[in-house]
């Protein structure tokens, strides 16, 4: 007699998308690839992994690479025009007029292609790969074939899928538009009415007042009830940096105008932003003049590769002792 012909077991079943991607279940779960073994002990661990594997500098290559961490971490308002590489848009869904960074997007979104096919693409977002690059540029992708007039949803981005280096064009300038608040999120926000008119006003009413200086690169004033701050994203090696501002802090030369003080600094993605105390009086106008005269100081310290005094070494430990790190 022949055997009966053995029941598949539901475990070999394998639930793996069309183009290779591993749905992600419980970690007690049967593996969707159709293995037998648990999610955790098969790609769930390829996916824990790729977590661990945290790129600390996401930007680096990237034109403004400064103002990219700035928006990232410190500006509450602002879009950039970015400009596609060479064939990424080959396989769009329709059109795509334009491509716009946003610091933030209505709830959270990773990005959103607005009716007429042009893309918003959220920058101040959770990142679940790692590399905050890879989980943008998956977010770009999927905006690119999403149709018009809907958001992209969270997801989470393939370990060998494209990074932001990948999808944009590396010689376009980098140029953020600082705003007072979220009229960018419509296309036509003075005809905004009911809920959305409300989620604006609310959203307007809690963004800190901020904006950019033009007398020197990736420097953010913000204002508080309090003080003001100066907040400048600087590209200089960490321990470099850190030498240059002992020497001038020092010196007594590292304020950047009366009654401003350096208070410390806080790494934010693989670079260090030094932080001053302002005046509550004094504007974003105000600070242009000593920020570049600050500017032309710190060169000169940077050049300098004299041992550090025992002052210096004293307001060197002072500043790290008083260092943040943002992630």
């Amino acid at each position: 007699m022949a055997k009966k012909a053995a029941k598949k077991s539901p475990q070999s079943t394998s639930s793996i998308a069309a183009d290779g991607t591993v749905p992600v279940v419980g970690a007690r779960e049967d593996c969707p690839c159709g293995s037998g073994r648990r999610y955790k002990a098969c790609h769930g661990r390829q996916a824990a992994h790729a977590v661990q594997e945290l790129v600390h500098r996401p930007f680096e290559g990237l034109p403004g690479e400064a103002d990219w961490v700035a928006l990232r971490e410190l500006v509450p308002a602002a879009t950039v025009p970015l400009t596609l590489a060479a064939g990424v848009t080959d396989a769009a869904t329709g059109d795509v007029p334009s491509v716009t960074l946003a610091t933030v997007l209505p709830l959270a979104w990773p990005a959103l292609r607005r009716p007429d096919g042009s893309i918003l693409l959220g920058l101040q977002t959770q990142s679940s790969s790692g590399d905050l690059s890879r989980d943008l540029a998956d977010a770009l992708t999927e905006a690119l074939v999403t149709e018009p007039g809907n958001p992209v949803p969270t997801r989470r981005a393939a370990a060998d899928g494209p990074r932001l280096q990948d999808l944009l064009d590396p010689a376009a300038p980098f140029t953020p538009a600082v705003h007072t608040g979220f009229e960018f999120w419509l296309e036509d926000a003075e005809s905004a009415t009911g809920e959305v008119a409300a989620s604006l006003e609310r959203a307007n009413a809690s963004a800190i007042p901020t904006e950019k200086l033009s007398s020197v690169d990736s420097a953010y004033w913000c204002g508080t009830p309090d003080k003001n701050h100066l907040r400048w994203v600087m590209t200089v090696p960490e321990e470099q940096l850190l030498d240059a501002l002992a020497r001038l802090n020092a010196a007594g030369e590292a304020s950047i105008g009366e009654g401003t003080k350096l208070v410390g600094s806080f790494r934010a993605h693989g670079l260090t932003v030094p932080v001053w105390d302002l005046p509550v009086t004094m504007s974003a106008a105000d600070c242009e003049k000593p920020a570049a005269a600050f500017a032309e100081r710190l060169a000169g310290a940077l050049a300098s590769n004299a041992p550090l005094s025992g002052e210096e070494r004293r307001s060197r430990a002072n500043l790290v002792s008083r260092q943040v790190t943002l992630n």
